[in-house]
């Protein structure tokens, strides 16, 4: 690899120059082995997130940020395959979505992250459970796979150790939203994963990054496009989330929930989004096994319970309960037409149940539930929503978050019995 000027490359992006390869390799090699300084890095950032970036230049990007550590070797009898989703409020589809599909054949090894701001991370969710680790051995990961079929755990130190470098100052220079460096951020650790094949939930609406389908759409191609030219057979779901899912945000209640879908209820829009996940995943490694007749059987439930033990935690005991709740009352008779789902995730988030920075304390008992979804009937004087804590100096600032969050109409809203699902792009779109 050839040596360069960091000025020059920074100013070839600035002016709307597209990079070489070599040059790509070297500017992220180079920061990542502290050659590079963090103004420099920041400014090409910055000159990416304004100047954008072209398919073969996210391509490298990408690249350089898989060959900056190792990528796995997931060598099984049965398929891999692995589910990413760009994070959302009340999403907790990772967890029952996991043990479900390790249920019907297939290994499914899923490295998550934590939360930050107004949505949830997997893994805090998780901790929220007596006794569960986050972190485990490759040995013991290894194991867990062959013995379950499942693991839910933090990436280690060695994969795509460039992206934990660039998001932590992407996220302090205003770099985040750029949909280049979201996709090769995303889909570096994904690749390098080495799953046989990926499926992406990609959020859109008002509790997701991507607000808008445009952008939504963009992105899920960007990274359908991204895995296909990596050997990973790649699809993305757009999926609605301008009202938060299912009918809790938080981490122990949305551990609650999740386990109610593993039993065989929970709510509607939740199952379906599992089952329809699950389905993407299994159709990707060619097994012809129906999810929904697996979780109606409990072999799920049972998938779980193996996998939460696996890494030291009792499925079985008793989740934290919050100190205190205070209730928001319906309004008036009607049906809810509303309920915004960046609201509920930042009152989830200010009483405690998100971070602002990524070394900040979460609270396993915060969090936010509503009684009902969009277009269903609400009664005047009812609880509507509940905010759960531990600090009551919090709710007031929570209860701020929601005014003007919800509406109660008299007509039915076209929402109800809507799929979340909105469109599912795979690699044939986007060749």
């Amino acid at each position: 690899m050839g040596e360069f000027d960091t000025v020059d490359v920074i100013r070839a992006k600035r002016d709307g120059g597209e990079l070489s390869d070599e040059q790509i390799a070297w500017m992220v090699s180079s920061y990542t082995g502290g050659r590079v300084a963090e103004e420099q890095m920041s400014a090409l950032l910055m000159a990416i997130f304004l100047q954008g970036m072209t398919d073969r230049e996210i391509e490298r990007w990408t690249d350089a940020m898989i060959d900056s550590g190792e990528r796995m070797s997931l060598a099984f009898d049965k398929p891999t395959t692995d589910k990413h989703s760009t994070g959302g409020v009340g999403d907790k589809i990772t967890l029952p979505l996991a043990p479900l599909v390790a249920a019907c054949g297939a290994i499914v090894p899923q490295l998550s992250g934590r939360g930050l701001g107004h949505t949830g991370g997997t893994l805090d969710k998780l901790e929220s459970i007596p006794g569960w680790q986050a972190s485990i051995s490759s040995a013991a990961y290894r194991a867990q796979l062959e013995d379950v079929g499942a693991v839910i755990c933090a990436a280690g130190d060695n994969l795509a150790p460039a992206d934990k470098k660039l998001y932590a100052l992407r996220d302090v220079t205003g770099t985040v939203d750029s949909i280049p460096l979201i996709a090769s951020s995303i889909m570096s650790k994904k690749i390098a994963e080495g799953a046989d094949a990926l499926t992406l939930d990609v959020k859109v609406g008002s509790g997701a990054f991507m607000t808008d389908l445009p952008s939504a759409r963009r992105l899920a191609e960007t990274m359908v496009r991204l895995g296909s030219a990596h050997g990973v057979h790649t699809a993305a779901l757009l999926t609605d989330m301008d009202s938060p899912l299912g009918r809790s945000a938080g981490n122990a209640l949305e551990v609650t929930e999740s386990v109610d879908v593993l039993a065989g209820g929970g709510p509607a829009d939740v199952v379906e989004l599992t089952l329809t996940l699950a389905r993407q995943m299994l159709i990707a490694v060619g097994i012809d096994t129906d999810p929904a007749d697996v979780l109606s059987g409990g072999k799920a439930m049972d998938t779980w319970k193996a996998m939460i033990r696996a890494q030291g935690g009792d499925p079985d005991a008793r989740l934290p309960v919050a100190r205190h709740t205070r209730e928001i009352l319906a309004p008036a008779d009607g049906v809810l037409t509303r309920l915004d789902a960046y609201a509920v995730g930042i009152a989830a988030w200010r009483l405690g149940a998100g971070r602002a920075r990524k070394e900040d304390p979460v609270s396993a008992t915060a969090g936010v539930t509503w009684a009902c979804g969009v277009g269903e009937s609400v009664r005047a004087g009812t609880p509507l929503l509940r905010l759960h804590g531990d600090d009551e100096t919090k709710f007031d600032r929570a209860l701020e978050a929601l005014e003007g969050a919800y509406e109660v109409g008299s007509a039915p809203s076209t929402r109800h019995g809507r799929s979340r699902v909105i469109d599912t792009i795979d690699a044939g779109r986007v060749a």
